[in-house]
């Protein structure tokens, strides 16, 4: 698959714990979806991200630890590789991680900001994990994380006990209703699926 005419940047970023017995072939098959739309017939040929200074896609067997920052030219076809990432990962992962994609327009220049033109850059945030508890997990520590070093502007952390009690306590009444429905087996419509959000102005590309 040919991408040099690509609209966007497309960068895969996130930490995923895996399994203890989950070895590389197993890996490279479950990122398929990612080298595949890279074309690359491996996942060793894949791994390597678009820019140099990134370090792509690294398997490290001792930590059992899925590291990811990558970036690949595409298009908005590159979301329908998301679903299967995720599904797969859920199968594999050990607890609960984010995965953020960030779409970045490479045709936006800055007349285009000048005259006041808006870039079509993109963010989704996705969670993959083994259960639906555990995707809550993560989502919930990623929204006390966000909260937390919000609210930290104004007051003291030690503060801030109350507020954390309360988010635990949205989290803890969707699982409930989580698990008395019939929808058990299938991870939250917005954990599962990720959400893309609008952020203001243009993210900056992860450099590690």
């Amino acid at each position: 698959m040919s991408h040099d005419d690509a609209p966007f940047e497309i960068h895969v970023h996130g930490d995923v714990k895996l399994r203890s017995d989950v070895d590389f072939d197993t890996l490279q098959d479950a990122l398929k979806p990612l080298w595949k739309y890279a074309g690359a017939r491996s996942l060793a040929d894949g791994a390597t991200s678009f820019y140099e200074d990134e370090p792509g896609i690294r398997f490290d067997p001792r930590q059992h630890l899925l590291q990811m920052c990558w970036t690949v030219q595409g298009d908005e076809d590159f979301r329908h590789q998301l679903d299967e990432l995720c599904m797969t990962l859920n199968e594999l992962s050990e607890t609960g991680a984010q995965i953020e994609v960030t779409f970045f327009d490479v045709q936006f220049d800055e007349e285009d900001e000048d005259a006041g033109r808006e870039s079509r850059d993109d963010f989704v945030l996705l969670f993959v994990g083994p259960t639906p508890e555990a995707i809550m997990q993560a989502q919930r520590n990623l929204l006390v994380e966000d909260v937390v070093h919000l609210m930290e502007r104004h007051f003291d952390g030690a503060e801030l006990g109350g507020v954390v009690s309360e988010i635990d306590k949205l989290f803890t009444d969707r699982f409930t209703a989580l698990t008395s429905s019939l929808e058990l087996g299938k991870p939250p419509r917005s954990p599962g699926g990720g959400g893309a959000g609008h952020g203001g102005g243009r993210r900056p590309r992860h450099l590690h």
